[in-house]
């Protein structure tokens, strides 16, 4: 077996519009056609081959937890460190918001991964990191 890539992630959300407004407005990503499953849901487009799933379920495990850098989470490259943060701050996210804020963003320009790190919360509070290949 030879692994090519991820095809995608899935997400549970509680309320899929607001997930859908998140998605495309903030993270800038496209909706794109989705299969006519039985249960609600969306799929956005992530680059060139990547899908990003989001599934309505009401069985799912939701975080009640703030925002952790090390705590599950997916990571998506951003081609502007310094535009993303600019971009954040605009629509209201804040290093210095109450740890339990939705808003709250944790900013590693100098990250010991070796490239900076954006990290934040979708509205159900699935932790997000935006990463740039440098400064």
């Amino acid at each position: 077996m030879q692994i090519a890539a991820i095809h995608h992630v899935s997400l549970t959300v509680h309320d899929l519009e607001r997930s859908r407004i998140f998605y495309r407005d903030i993270l800038g990503l496209s909706e794109i056609a989705r299969p006519p499953f039985n249960f609600p849901g969306a799929w956005f487009q992530v680059g060139a081959t990547q899908l990003l799933h989001l599934i309505v379920h009401t069985n799912s495990t939701f975080r009640h937890k703030p925002l952790d850098t090390r705590d599950l989470h997916f990571a998506v490259r951003v081609e502007s460190f310094q535009a993303t943060l600019d971009f954040l701050c605009a629509k209201g996210y804040r290093e210095d918001a109450p740890i339990d804020d939705p808003c709250r963003m944790i900013v590693q320009p100098y990250a010991t991964a070796g490239f900076p790190q954006i990290y934040i919360l979708d509205p159900d509070r699935h932790i997000i990191e935006l990463n740039a290949e440098k400064l």
